[in-house]
Order: structure tokens, then C-alpha cells, then sequence
């Protein structure tokens, strides 16, 4: 299979270029930085630079796959930006980048891909979302809409592709070990760095570095896995959920009435 995947440069992404390059599938591994891909091609994989927020990037990235390799059989949609912050403290700046970097830049992606893919009869789409994307995250508010929007266009895709023999999959992982989680921390403080969300988002922020460096969550390596997974089964799942705490949260919050899972999110911000 000639397979492309965004957000290459570290964690999910990585692991899964060289997991994928391992089976003897030919890899582009796409990021905008390519000085972070060049150890990549160790292992035979094709470092391309990508901006999925850039609709000449994307076009361009694509095509020069299609020029070198005539088909692109799998694209596995990983590229992703979080920053945390009640709704009214992010920068719209921020929440655009969000929205364009998760949503629309898949979106845009699967649409270039899609033509060619009919054409040959045959595709898979893998598309990375969240436990976000089914969970509301405490001051997730702008990541949560993002990945509630990958949710909905992987769901309406699967349908629409269908009867092209095209197969889309959702990835919704749970607590990946990865630097999103200081990142996000700092973001978070520093939106609302003298606001009253202060104190909340400090200890939320608190939380977040605490457990993202240590070592309950789960290794991106088996996210890796379900991406390895979703394009070589015959008849892959329409999701995968690995990561601590997926589909335990998933149910919580599907079982228990809407009030009850905003006071238990209360509660457990105040104890953190």
C-alpha cells in the first residue's frame, strides 16, 4: 500500500510511520517541519512537508505522491492542535487554528484523496479523533467542538464512501502519553492568567503535567497499533478506542444523566 500520514514528526504519527514502513508499506510521513522527518528515511519512509491549514500545501503534497506512485491507497488523518481554555478566555486566533488544523484541513485532505481513491475501487481513510470528540473535557471547549466535528465527518464519510469500496475509520484514543498534555497546561494558564478561572485552570493545569509525564497513560505505540490495524485488516472496524480510560469514559458519560457528569467534573477539578 502507498500510504500517506499527517502529523508525522513525533509521537502517534511517528510510531505508526515506522510500524507501517515495517510491514513493507511504502510511507509518506508528512509534518511542516522535515528536518524532525529526516530519521524517517532510516526506514525507508518519504518525508514530505505538509501545512493541512494550507489548501497549496495539501494539494501539492498529494500530487506529488500521486506523480511519484500513481495511487494513494491509505490516508491516515493524525495531525492535531489542542489548547485548552474556557471558550471565552482561548483567542480566536487559537480556536480558528483549532478548527483548521482538526477539522477542515482533514476535511480538505479527504477531498483530494477521495478521486483518486474511487477510481481505483478501493481506500481506507483513518481518521484520528478522541475521546474528546464523545466526552466533554473540562476547558476542552474549543478541542471538544474540533474532535465533535471529526466524529460527525468520519460517520457522514463512512456512509457516503461506501459503495466506492472506500473504508473510513475513527481512531478515538484515550490518555496517549505524548507532550500534548504540558503543552496544553501551559495554554491553559495562560489564558486565563487573571480571570476567574485563575485557580481552577492552575490545578487543572496541574493535573494535566502531572499525569501526562507519568507513567498510567498509555504509550502512542499502541495507538500505533490501531492505526496499523485499520489498514491492513480485511474488514477493519468502523472504531478503535485504545489509550487509558476510552471506553470507560465513553460509557460514564453516554450512562449517566447530563447534570450528574457536569457535577462529577466539578468535584473532581476542585480535588486535583
Amino acid at each position: 500500500m502507498v500510504i500517506l500520514i499527517t502529523g508525522a514528526s513525533s509521537g502517534i504519527g511517528n510510531e505508526a510511520a515506522k510500524m507501517l514502513a515495517a510491514q513493507g508499506h511504502k510511507v509518506y510521513a508528512a509534518a511542516r517541519r522535515t528536518e524532525l522527518l529526516e530519521p524517517l528515511k532510516a526506514d525507508g519512509i518519504v518525508p514530505v512537508r505538509l501545512d493541512v491549514t494550507d489548501e497549496e500545501s495539501c494539494r501539492s503534497c498529494v500530487q506529488a505522491i500521486i506523480d511519484a506512485e500513481g495511487r494513494i491507497d491509505a490516508l491516515v488523518n493524525n495531525a492535531g492542535y489542542g489548547y485548552l481554555g474556557p471558550i471565552e478566555c482561548v483567542p480566536m486566533a487559537d480556536a480558528r487554528k483549532q478548527i483548521e488544523t482538526n477539522l477542515l484541513g482533514m476535511a480538505y485532505l479527504c477531498s483530494l484523496v477521495i478521486p483518486h481513491m474511487r477510481a481505483q475501487k478501493s481506500g481506507r481513510i483513518v481518521n484520528i479523533s478522541s475521546i474528546a470528540g464523545l466526552v466533554p473535557v473540562l476547558y476542552g471547549g474549543w478541542y471538544n467542538i474540533s474532535k465533535y466535528g471529526v466524529e460527525a465527518l468520519s460517520d457522514n464519510l463512512r456512509m457516503e464512501l461506501k459503495p466506492f469500496g472506500i473504508k473510513v475509520i475513527k481512531i478515538e484514543p484515550g490518555g496517549i502519553k505524548t507532550p500534548w498534555g504540558s503543552i496544553a497546561a501551559d495554554h491553559l494558564e495562560e489564558c486565563t492568567e487573571s480571570t476567574v478561572y485563575a485557580d481552577p485552570a492552575r490545578r487543572e493545569g496541574e493535573f494535566f503535567r502531572k499525569h501526562y509525564s507519568g507513567n498510567l497513560l498509555t504509550r502512542p505505540i499502541a495507538v500505533a497499533r490501531s492505526i496499523s490495524h485499520a489498514v491492513n485488516a480485511r474488514r477493519p472496524r468502523v472504531r478503535y478506542r485504545p489509550g487509558l480510560g476510552a471506553t470507560f469514559l465513553i460509557v460514564s458519560h453516554s450512562l449517566l444523566p447530563p447534570r450528574l457528569w457536569d457535577s462529577l467534573a466539578s468535584i473532581m477539578s476542585k480535588a486535583k
